[in-house]
């Protein structure tokens, strides 16, 4: 074995070439994978093998949300697999209490008990278990432009394109169109409000046509995330479907796996609405991906339907005990270092930075989003509003290049389609949020050139 300087580029590519003959890297063609060989991390921050310094601008998969490498959840992790690394689903542990008390404690309404997963796509699937358990129904409602995780079902019912490789899916999913003001037809000639609200009749009339009684729940996302932070503009949106789900009997499942946990500057997206679910899909930010975990959380009316009714749910790692100890470890990080209250601070401070750069930059078509949780649209022209790339196309090379230049300039961050996603740690200062626009100003410039017009 020929020995290779650690801290090299030579040990970087190495890595890299390991990585690439004996694993497989999720949603590519193998071929054109060129990862990073990320090191360490700490904060906003994390460095190759090589030594070079990375913005974390993206949170990796917009997941640590506390920041890279916090001393009070490893710590805690250290801990718990002292004491108890793993224990059968069926035993009760201290972690696993703790963290359930803790997570009720901060979900609205009456939200209460947790059933743990792994992560986000398999709580989606035992949400839509539990929701068609509980009514009897079969149908699931969710939304065109969505994603709600990569296994079976969980594609099924996301409307991401990354399911057409397997469709039909899942026959019970219904999917319906979203409140996308920018660019659907159904807001032309209105305001952004009516066209809420012609979304939220479409869907009306879409239960009828389905039939009701057959439909067990509505999954929609918290606040929309990988599909281009898509959201209606107030709140009576939220507050319609809550009303249909109520004259209907029907189930409101929240997925707040991305736009939970402080990322849209609340505790979750749907508390930026005032709207309570029935059933809420967590994961993600609830242990910042420092150990997988999910949740499902019922309220105190489906809890109760499972104490005289069996609950078909199950897995081998469900509690796992280090999954819950770092939790609970996380959600104090949250609570204690006021990461919530920073998040809706610092996500001020970034818009009023990115809407400076759209006015500066013609190939932005469109900014939106809340708290940390934004992304630039690119586009051709601002008028017509064509699109730099297009939905569900390869990477154009205006997209390319300037993916390219990001992370040449030592940032990492999605570039999907038309978008480029800003969506930190929401431990970032003021300093960092100028440090990470001023890298995305230089980038920009190389798509200004395809404006046409």
């Amino acid at each position: 074995m020929t020995l290779i300087e650690s801290g090299s580029a030579a040990d970087a590519a190495e890595i890299i070439r390991k990585n690439k003959e004996y694993s497989l890297f999720s949603w590519s063609v193998q071929q054109d994978v060129n990862p990073i060989a990320m090191e360490r991390a700490r904060g906003v921050y994390f460095w190759d093998a090589a030594g070079k310094r990375y913005i974390d601008f993206s949170s990796q998969l917009m997941n640590v949300n506390i920041g890279h490498g916090h001393p009070k959840v490893i710590e805690a992790i250290k801990k718990q697999a002292e004491e108890l690394v793993y224990a059968y689903p069926g035993m009760a542990t201290r972690s696993r209490g703790e963290a359930a008390e803790l997570i009720a404690s901060i979900t609205p309404g009456k939200l209460k008990k947790s059933f743990f997963t792994l992560g986000g796509a398999d709580a989606i699937e035992n949400a839509m278990k539990m929701a068609r358990l509980v009514t009897g129904r079969q149908k699931i409602i969710t939304r065109l432009r969505s994603f709600h995780g990569g296994t079976f079902a969980a594609a099924s019912a996301g409307g991401d394109p990354r399911r057409l490789a397997f469709d039909p899916g899942m026959p019970w999913i219904v999917r319906v169109p979203e409140p996308y003001a920018y660019r659907s037809p159904l807001y032309r000639n209105c305001t952004p409000e009516e066209g809420d609200m012609a979304v939220v009749d479409m869907m009306a009339d879409i239960i009828e046509m389905e039939g009701p009684q057959t439909i067990a729940g509505i999954l929609l996302e918290g606040y929309n995330g990988s599909s281009g932070l898509i959201a209606p503009s107030t709140a009576r949106y939220w507050h319609r479907i809550r009303e249909l789900c109520d004259k209907h009997g029907i189930l409101l499942i929240a997925d707040e796996v991305m736009s939970g946990f402080g990322r849209t500057g609340k505790w979750f997206g749907v508390d930026l609405y005032g709207v309570v679910p029935d059933l809420m899909v967590m994961a993600k930010g609830l242990t910042s991906g420092y150990v997988p975990l999910g949740a499902v959380v019922a309220s105190e009316a489906i809890a109760e339907h499972f104490e005289k009714n069996m609950l078909w749910c199950g897995l081998t790692y469900s509690s796992h005990p280090l999954g819950c100890g770092a939790a609970v470890a996380t959600i104090k990080v949250y609570q204690e270092e006021n990461l919530i209250e920073n998040a809706a601070a610092m996500g001020k401070v970034l818009e009023a930075g990115m809407r400076e750069l759209a006015e500066k930059h013609p190939c932005v078509g469109d900014v939106r989003g809340v708290g940390l949780f934004w992304l630039f649209e690119l586009v051709k022209n601002r008028q017509t509003k064509e699109p730099m790339q297009g939905w569900n196309k390869p990477l154009s090379e205006p997209m390319k290049k300037v993916a390219a230049r990001l992370r040449e300039l030592g940032m990492f961050t999605f570039v999907r389609w038309d978008w480029l996603f800003c969506v930190p740690p929401l431990c970032i200062t003021s300093e960092q949020v100028r440090e990470g626009l001023a890298i995305i100003d230089d980038a920009l410039g190389l798509a200004d050139p395809y404006v046409e017009g």
